[in-house]
């Protein structure tokens, strides 16, 4: 099976680091991450069934763990060598049960809801993974399944950027609606999450929220917003103001239903003339605001968009973690000062939308198909080329793009027959 494969060679991981100081996604060339052929993972039992990947998109997580700078905190519950690759659209090979509970047959179009969780390791369901909160799932490191929080982590079930098969669990499967084209199926991950962090906080109508980047999840969270209000009848903020760096990206959050979006850097005057708030720095500092945002959405993760995000929320307010962070540096006073609550927003399970709960991977499903997200796929790339890849996700915004995967040569056979 041809593959990349993440090794555990530290001498390797610290060239990775190195090679990034000149751009994201260039410590490809020089890291852990080889391509090869190999065995392909073995049967892992009932409940378990092979697929083949037709897409497999890259995150900002895998371009961290590329890169050498993922946080230390993942080493307990990431088993190597591992087959990068969670956001996944496949084909399954054999006939099989989903997390429904209902069957489907071989080469149905599945998307994986990748953590391996309780069900997944053959293990008693934890009190999260019976609430279907299996982002929460405390059992990563145990059961049948080396570590791995999630598929594409664990050296036991493949990944996507493969040509595969990998394998999923029925606890992981859901069968993508025909509606759906494949571009349109691999955005359901990331959807996934940016719809689970838009629903982490209440929002009422009068409240003005901020969205701190316009990637991909920023843009999942920015149409989300809006999504959840049409589809369900939640509230919709009075204002969410955006900082978006390039021109692409300030197109698809007005696309997205934007209300303001402005650069990164006049963020905080954007939100302060929002809310007609003071500012309590002095010229030529930016201090926090007297007022602010009631809810800010960091989609980015650094230590700048921390501090630009406990600048600009009201007291009282929230502040929503959804870009992943690492070890950082941060000053907290004005957390603590401020009364500010900073919230986690991490995978998905089950949403509950009044009296309804509904799986997130379900929600997404809706979601990518009323906003038309397969439009945020940019550019796929066979793995063949995955330093160019890999460098061209590195720098999506600079280039114009949002969302960059991995074709496998069964996804280019499987276009041809459908044409």
């Amino acid at each position: 099976m041809k593959a990349l494969r993440m090794e555990r060679r530290p001498t390797r991981f610290v060239a990775a680091y190195l090679a990034s100081t000149f751009g994201s996604g260039r410590g490809a060339g020089v890291g852990p991450l080889r391509l090869g052929d190999g065995p392909s993972p073995r049967d892992l039992g009932p409940g378990w069934t092979p697929v083949t990947p037709l897409l497999a998109g890259i995150c900002g997580s895998d371009l961290a763990t590329v890169d050498g700078r993922a946080s230390r905190s993942f080493e307990s519950i990431v088993s190597f060598p591992f087959i990068p690759g969670h956001e996944i659209v496949a084909l399954a090979e054999r006939a099989g049960i989903d997390a429904h509970g209902q069957a489907f047959e071989a080469g149905t179009r599945i998307a994986i809801q990748p953590v391996l969780g309780c069900a997944a390791r053959g293990l008693a369901l934890c009190r999260f993974c019976q609430a279907g909160e299996v982002g929460r799932c405390g059992n990563l490191a145990h059961g049948h399944l080396r570590p791995g929080l999630q598929t594409g982590y664990c050296a036991d079930t493949g990944g996507g950027w493969s040509d595969g098969p990998l394998m999923a669990h029925q606890s992981q499967i859901f069968v993508v609606p025909e509606v759906l084209t494949d571009d349109e199926a691999v955005m359901v991950e990331p959807m996934a999450c940016a719809l689970h962090a838009a629903l982490r906080c209440p929002i009422d109508v009068t409240d003005t929220v901020a969205v701190i980047g316009a990637g991909t999840l920023g843009l999942g969270v920015i149409g989300a917003l809006n999504f959840l209000s049409d589809a369900y009848g939640l509230a919709r903020p009075h204002k969410i103001i955006v900082g978006a760096k390039y021109s692409h990206q300030q197109r698809s959050a007005k696309d997205l239903g934007a209300t303001d979006v402005v650069e990164p850097k006049q963020l905080d005057r954007a939100v302060r003339a929002a809310v007609h708030a003071g500012s309590m720095g002095f010229s030529g500092h930016l201090g926090e605001l007297s007022g602010g945002a009631n809810v800010t959405f960091d989609c980015v993760g650094s230590a700048d968009s921390i501090a630009q995000a406990l600048r600009i929320t009201a007291p009282g307010g929230r502040i929503v973690l959804v870009g992943m962070p690492g070890k950082i540096s941060v000053d907290l006073a004005p957390l603590w000062r401020r009364e500010i609550e900073l919230i986690g927003a991490y995978a998905y399970g089950v949403e509950q939308l009044g009296d309804v709960s509904i799986p997130t991977f379900d929600l997404a499903f809706e979601f990518v198909v009323a906003k038309g997200l397969g439009n945020l796929v940019s550019a796929r790339y066979p793995i063949d080329r995955f330093e160019e890849a890999l460098a061209h996700a590195g720098q999506a915004g600079s280039r114009g793009a949002t969302k960059i995967v991995f074709e496998s040569s069964r996804s280019t056979k499987h276009r041809k027959d459908d044409a």
